[in-house]
């Protein structure tokens, strides 16, 4: 008798060998443009990569998110158990047949299975940046220990993508997928500021103050994102039309209690039964009036960036400006358009940029607080390594 195997391996095996294959490719521009540069020089171009790919994903995601694709692949990692959508073509037939206005469908399944390819790739490339980062350490801007947390949360990244299909859209762990996706782009940015070594330039207006007022600020906009995640994982974006007034009120009966129980399935509330219709109206004027007070901060922190004498500073703000009045028109865009996939795409990779953009801005300014410390002071030993290592122009 041949013995059989419990766990068949080959669909998994397949995906993995498919997400080499498309991270490969810029893996291979990177080399050839980089074979003879510094080491840093090579995990900032590694690391600058990596991180369009994930705005790129962002972005992605939120396409199939929008277009109901999250259950085009009823399973995780694969297909039906393959690696493609090719391999399940009888399944995905056999359940569009049976309910042709369902979760699956061909299109669904690919536009699916083309997120998990993009995703795969981008954790290859940053398993080879942690990689190389650990092997080069001792001439690293930064601990090494960054790019291992990073290659940690993308792993926590998969989890959350998992639990997405097979706990069926459940709204905190799609939620909670968004925000991951947004913290792992931060990290990305953190280490590529890191190794680019571009302060702003030193000013007579505290930097390590400036520095704190873009904590504050992308505290705010990171809630924000949060909100507007929940506004979409539930459906919300409708609950309410027209705009200034939701549905015809300046304040609609709304039902914050049931909107905001997160331990729940989509579309049900908490104690069962559906979800009712004045908790996605609070869900929403939620996203709406913390947005005002999201986009008060912003303002404030561009007056501020715009009294630097760094042009830097100034160009700066000058990103976030158009960055806001992006953000501003989209939304509205969603609400007074019935929410055209154009438009949502829009605010989302506009979300995704006020992360970057303000976790850059967070990290120079560190960097020129860290340059702004009186002559006396002793120098911490990592900074002592860092002036060791090597410089990019």
């Amino acid at each position: 008798m041949q013995p059989t195997s419990l766990v068949d391996l080959t669909p998994l095996l397949r995906l993995l060998a498919l997400a080499v294959l498309v991270a490969l490719l810029p893996l291979s521009w990177w080399w050839l443009r980089q074979r003879g540069a510094t080491v840093q020089r090579r995990l900032a171009a590694l690391t600058a990569i990596t991180l369009f790919l994930t705005f790129d994903l962002i972005v992605f995601g939120a396409f199939t998110r929008l277009t109901d694709s999250g259950l085009g692949c009823p399973d995780w990692p694969g297909c039906y158990g393959e690696a493609s959508p090719f391999g399940a073509r009888a399944d995905i037939h056999a359940a569009q047949t049976a309910l042709p206005s369902g979760p699956v469908t061909a299109a669904k399944a690919w536009i699916e299975m083309l997120h998990r390819y993009l995703a795969m790739a981008v954790g290859a490339l940053i398993l080879v940046s942690a990689a190389v980062s650990w092997r080069a350490r001792a001439v690293l801007p930064h601990s090494a220990w960054w790019a291992v947390l990073t290659l940690g949360w993308v792993i926590v990244q998969g989890l959350f993508g998992k639990y997405t299909v097979t706990l069926k859209l459940y709204p905190a762990v799609v939620t909670l997928h968004l925000l991951g996706a947004m913290v792992l782009l931060a990290l990305l940015v953190l280490q590529h500021e890191s190794f680019a070594n571009r302060p702003l330039a030193r000013s007579p207006a505290h930097p390590s103050r400036l520095a704190r007022w873009v904590a504050l600020v992308l505290g705010a906009v990171a809630l924000q994102v949060a909100l507007g995640g929940w506004v979409s994982t539930n459906y919300a974006v409708l609950a309410c039309t027209g705009f200034p007034a939701c549905n015809g009120q300046w304040w609609p009966a709304m039902d914050a209690g049931h909107g905001f129980t997160l331990l729940r399935e989509l579309g049900r509330a908490g104690h069962g039964g559906y979800l009712p219709f004045e908790a996605l109206v609070a869900i929403h004027m939620a996203h709406r009036l913390f947005a005002l007070l999201a986009f008060a901060a912003l303002v404030a922190l561009v007056v501020r960036l715009w009294r630097e004498p760094d042009p830097v500073a100034r160009r700066y703000a000058q990103v976030l400006v158009g960055l806001s009045l992006w953000q501003a028109a989209s939304g509205l865009s969603n609400v007074v358009l019935g929410w055209p996939i154009v438009a949502a795409l829009a605010h989302s990779a506009g979300a995704a940029g006020l992360v970057g953009v303000l976790t850059s801005l967070w990290a120079r300014s560190r960097a020129a607080a860290g340059q702004a410390r009186p002559q006396g002071e002793p120098t911490p030993a990592r900074t002592q390594a860092r002036s060791a290592g090597p410089r990019t122009a």
